[in-house]
């Protein structure tokens, strides 16, 4: 009778006396922890192997699109590097502090859309404090349709397919809404454009095209320059009674990126030959400064005001007249875009100021022949303007204009650092021996800043650009970021919230944060231009088509190469309320 083992007993296997007085059971297991041990081990260092393998890979165009937390694999050496991208990429990977500040970013993104999904899925735009959604754009998803290509950039695959099922499903255009003609084309058409370039799939194209065709009434006017608002259901167009009745720079020369892309993916040629004939109007009367003030009358084509400013309702212009040359792939076709750009940065150089008593570097506005000191956060994009226009350009140009890109740089950076929060205000004003002051005091999660120090790390590859990248991030982080997504501050100077969370945070802010902290190979910037919403779309190349700045022919783009009331105004992006 065998005796009961006491309770507290373990399992004889387990005493090592067991296998002492058995040699062979002993060896059996030695062998055992060896070899899974070595099978382990060696798992690990083929994974480890296989991801510099496809890195490798991408870099010379193999493998697939997206690597890295999803991001794009393409194949060319960007021109912004002096070394080889696969030694950059290397170098990245092997950097624990870019890998963390990169992880950080899309647990930031993927915080602001939970937040949106649970308490605002299909409205525009979340209020995080209320936790409620609010439309401002129609009720077209506006967060939905921005964020589309932000998550697939990350990686986040779950949260795009139920962003891609909803626009498949839910996103209709038969709204009796007035929409902004600019802000629908930059986050609708552009998002479903980027999202069509990332994934092939023909159903955002589609959408495109129908949100497209029913802006295209805006541009039925006298000289072809379109008006600012229409009507989605009626296509009733029309100009604001703040802006005088005329069109608005920002808004009739900030589309040509979307509309030229659309023709080219489509061949339908009717959607450029709209855009390209407001520059064409537009080249009529250039100044020789290159500079146009923000209003120009839709009936005569000229300007109705004196203001010139690189901030709001000026912007984005001079930046799609560089993009566009580098969306044709900077071909003869588009030539004469170039040539308008570097006009204009001429005409820049009249407006750069400096601060005393630091020396920062600020373009100031203008109106008629006096100069104000007063520059708006908008018009951070400028710096990353320039570093992307370096290339193309002679070097004395290039050299003038990355060496201006820094100094404009440093003083967006100190819009941050200068305030109790170290977040931006809106604007900011330059006193002789104070150097720059808050103006208005908000700080909506803008993007311009960020997007900057994106492009001049790639152009530069000096670490500070990234650094101060992590200090604006952080300050988003401490005061920005709540339990319910993100919010923008009503004063910058004491930290009180306000109550929204742009679409544009999602669409721009974040994926600049993120791709300043990721290889540059990933949506490299040879294969890839940016519209001003921060949607990417593929570089191709315009040839074969009329040089001539007369409407083009009908018939199929040639150059399809690829896959085939001011309270409104208030809560847009371009727009600033607080200026001059």
């Amino acid at each position: 009778m065998a005796r009961p083992r006491a309770a507290s007993s373990w399992p004889r296997v387990l005493h090592p006396s067991y296998y002492l007085r058995r040699p062979r059971r002993l060896l059996v297991l030695v062998v055992f922890f060896v070899g899974t041990t070595f099978l382990l081990w060696d798992r690990h260092s083929l994974i480890q192997r296989h991801e510099v393998e496809e890195l490798a890979k991408y870099l010379k165009g193999e493998g697939k699109t997206f690597q890295l937390d999803g991001e794009d694999e393409s194949s060319s050496k960007t021109a912004q590097q002096g070394k080889s991208e696969q030694e950059g990429v290397e170098k990245e990977i092997e950097d624990p502090i870019t890998e963390d500040r990169r992880s950080q970013v899309k647990a930031a993104m993927l915080h602001a859309w939970s937040s949106y999904e649970k308490y605002a899925w299909g409205f525009d735009e979340l209020q995080p404090q209320s936790r409620r959604g609010v439309n401002h754009f129609g009720g077209l998803g506006a967060s939905i349709i921005d964020s589309l290509d932000t998550l697939y950039i990350m990686g986040l695959q779950p949260q795009f397919n139920k962003a891609r099922d909803w626009v498949a499903e839910n996103l209709h255009f038969n709204k009796n809404y007035d929409a902004s003609v600019f802000e629908t084309t930059i986050r609708v058409l552009g998002g479903l454009l980027s999202a069509y370039d990332l994934t092939a799939e023909k159903m955002f194209l589609t959408k495109a095209k129908e949100i497209a065709d029913r802006l295209l009434p805006a541009w039925d006017t006298r000289t072809g320059i379109p008006y600012t608002t229409i009507n989605l259901d009626s296509g009733r167009a029309y100009n604001p009674g703040w802006t005088g009745g005329s069109s608005v720079l920002a808004d009739l020369g900030t589309e040509q990126v979307e509309f030229i892309g659309l023709s080219q993916r489509t061949g339908d040629p009717k959607y450029k030959q709209k855009v390209e004939n407001v520059i064409k109007q537009l080249r009529k009367n250039f100044p020789k400064d290159g500079l146009l003030p923000i209003y120009i009358s839709a009936d005569s084509g000229q300007p109705t005001t004196g203001k010139i400013t690189f901030g709001a309702m000026g912007d984005s212009f001079y930046e799609y007249l560089l993009k566009v040359w580098i969306q044709g792939n900077k071909t003869e076709v588009v030539k004469h875009y170039r040539e308008m750009w570097e006009q204009s940065m001429e005409g820049m150089m009249g407006l750069v100021s400096k601060s005393t008593p630091s020396g920062y570097t600020f373009l100031a506005e203008r109106s008629g022949s006096s100069l104000f000191n007063k520059m708006d956060e908008l018009a951070c994009f400028a710096p990353g303007m320039l570093a992307l226009g370096t290339e193309g350009a002679p070097p004395e140009k290039a050299e003038k204009y990355l060496t201006l890109a820094k100094e404009l740089t440093r003083t967006c950076y100190n819009f941050y650092m200068s305030t109790p929060t170290k977040l931006a205000g809106e604007n900011y004003q330059f006193f002789d021996g104070q150097d720059l002051q808050v103006g208005t005091p908000w700080n909506i999660l803008r993007p311009e800043t960020v997007e900057s120090l994106m492009y001049m790390w790639r152009k530069t590859g000096d670490s500070k650009y990234r650094d101060w990248g992590w200090d604006i991030f952080q300050a988003f982080e401490k005061q920005s970021r709540t339990p319910t997504g993100y919010v923008g501050l009503r004063n910058v100077r004491t930290g009180e919230k306000d109550d929204m969370m742009q679409s544009f945070f999602l669409a721009e802010t974040l994926k600049y944060f993120y791709l300043l902290y990721s290889p540059s190979s990933v949506i490299p910037l040879d294969k890839w231009v940016f519209n001003t919403e921060a949607h990417p779309l593929r570089i191709i190349p315009r040839v074969d088509e009329p040089i001539s700045l007369e409407d083009t022919p009908e018939g199929k783009d040639s150059s399809m190469q690829t896959k085939s009331g001011s309270t409104q105004y208030l809560r847009q992006r371009r727009i600033n309320p607080g200026g001059r």
